[in-house]
């Protein structure tokens, strides 16, 4: 989805809030599947912390209009 974004700054904006929510994701799941030590990471949408969920979907929200932006699929 990056890929179409209308322009390079839309790109690497969706690029990176893609890669935090896929990075959070990852720790959770390895912390379940206990490959790492849990040392207290906020999961990407079930936190506990309401400042974690609120910068989660506001980056949701982003990645949302970027993708309404982006260029049809050639």
């Amino acid at each position: 989805m990056s890929l179409r974004a209308p322009d390079t700054f839309g790109s690497f904006l969706a690029l990176g809030l893609t890669t935090m929510v896929a990075v959070q994701a990852f720790v959770n799941i390895s912390v379940v599947l206990g490959l790492i030590a849990d040392q207290r990471h906020s999961a990407p949408v079930v936190s506990a912390g309401g400042s974690s969920l609120l910068i989660n979907l506001v980056g949701m929200g982003i990645l949302l209009n970027v993708s309404q932006h982006a260029s049809p699929e050639a």
